[in-house]
């Protein structure tokens, strides 16, 4: 007790906060509940989910990808979540790299599970009518159903990248119309406007996974593979979208006056930390999880205790934001508090008191 005392006396000072730092979008109720003990269950997918974030698609075909993907199918299996896995592209025609993918033995048959491939795959497979390559995809991975990533502007910024010659929803309709699936549509770093939001929502999919803007971004990666002059004229491209929180305000107001089919979102794009996935999900109308794919991957390289550490933590967080924390119906707009800034006084707190 003493040394706790002295450490209250010591961090007094540097503990000060302002006004200005305060969090608007939540209301705190420090009255209404005790500490949680565990995380409140939800369905998702058709399966339970216990801790209610999912890991978006990251990585695969190389020996490193192996031991990432396992280190999160486990994790996924120890905290009841789901993952989507990394392009299997390369599985389609050849099986070299199958071991990279295959987790299911990891995750276990509790958790959902879903293969990945591009929009200008689909529409190949669909002109050369090569579907069945589709299903057996998922059957050898013995995975769940198929997320699409939609991403028209990351293959125009590659240089090998695919044309996409007919409108993305079309190749989306005419899968559904041939083949029997639960699928995911997603797109790659910048979201997606109300146009299309709204169509896809009165499609028979299971979920819209957001990849909204504010998060890594596909068309970024790409265009900073090409010659410096073309980077510096396309630039401008890369910084349009729409961020996961003016995506669920769109989804929102199209459920109030639309009769739509999918009713499943995965909250993905510029998710720093677990407040910002509560935030969403409690704000959105429509049933919801967060994803998150670089904050995973950076512990999922290390080893799976760190990454187990990780998901813990935010665990932890999680619930006692769900036990503590209500959603302001006052506030709207983008948090300005600069993060990074804040992030950093902290971590100079934490260390002038680590040095005392």
């Amino acid at each position: 007790m003493s040394d706790r005392k002295h450490a209250h006396i010591e961090l007094a000072f540097k503990s000060q906060t302002t006004a200005v730092e305060a969090d608007p979008r939540f209301i705190y109720e420090p009255l209404l509940s005790e500490h949680p003990k565990e995380l409140t269950q939800r369905s998702f997918l058709g399966k339970t989910i216990r801790t209610p974030i999912w890991a978006c698609s990251m990585t695969g075909g190389t020996e490193l990808a192996r031991k990432i993907n396992e280190n999160i199918a486990r994790v996924c299996k120890d905290f009841g979540m789901g993952m989507g896995l990394g392009s299997c592209r390369v599985l389609l025609d050849d099986d070299t790299c199958f071991e990279d993918f295959n987790v299911r033995k990891y995750i276990g048959d509790s958790q959902p599970l879903y293969a990945n491939l591009g929009i200008a795959q689909i529409d190949m497979l669909l002109l050369n009518n090569d579907t069945d390559k589709i299903k057996r995809l998922i059957d050898k991975l013995e995975a769940d159903g198929l997320i699409i990533h939609v991403n028209p502007l990351q293959e125009w910024f590659q240089p090998e990248g695919n044309p996409i010659t007919r409108p993305s929803i079309d190749i989306i309709e005419e899968l559904i119309e041939k083949v029997e699936l639960s699928l995911i549509i997603k797109e790659v770093g910048q979201g997606m406007g109300n146009e299309s939001l709204k169509r896809l929502l009165q499609l028979p999919i299971e979920a819209i996974e957001f990849g909204a803007f504010g998060g890594a971004n596909f068309s970024m990666i790409e265009l900073l593979r090409r010659d410096k002059d073309e980077c510096d004229i396309y630039k401008p491209l890369a910084y349009v979208g729409q961020t996961a929180e003016q995506m669920v305000d769109a989804i929102n107001l199209l459920s109030v006056s639309g009769d739509f089919v999918c009713r499943q979102l995965i909250i993905s794009g510029g998710i720093k930390n677990f407040l910002d996935g509560y935030y969403l999900m409690k704000k959105s109308t429509v049933p919801a999880l967060y994803g998150q794919a670089s904050a995973i991957l950076k512990y999922a390289k290390q080893n799976y205790e760190q990454l187990f550490k990780y998901i813990e933590m935010q665990a932890k967080g999680l619930s006692v934001a769900e036990a503590f924390l209500r959603i302001n119906p006052d506030y709207s707009g983008l948090f300005v508090v600069d993060r990074q800034l804040a992030c950093a006084e902290w971590d100079a707190r934490h260390r002038a008191f680590g040095k005392n």
